[in-house]
């Protein structure tokens, strides 16, 4: 598993709000495309970009954005977050 779980903080609900991104934390060992595979098969939604990035608690987190603008706000939707 990849994926560990939605990073939900002010400023990353700004970004859902501005931009349709959502920010996962997940494995430090997982790369870009494992993300955007894992995401797509769990969520049914298609991925335009990930970006990832290591936070200063030595996490890994992955920012994404998809091609449908309102697929973000399903998928905090669907997990019980918005």
């Amino acid at each position: 598993m990849t994926l560990k779980y939605p990073f939900v903080t002010e400023k990353a609900m700004v970004l859902l709000e501005n931009q349709s991104k959502l920010q996962f934390l997940v494995t430090r060992e997982a790369t870009k495309d494992d993300v955007k595979r894992e995401i797509e098969k769990s969520f049914g939604q298609k991925v335009k970009s990930v970006r990832t990035l290591m936070n200063t608690h030595g996490q890994k987190k992955a920012i994404v954005s998809f091609e449908n603008n309102k697929a973000a706000e399903e998928i905090l939707s669907r997990l019980g977050i918005m």
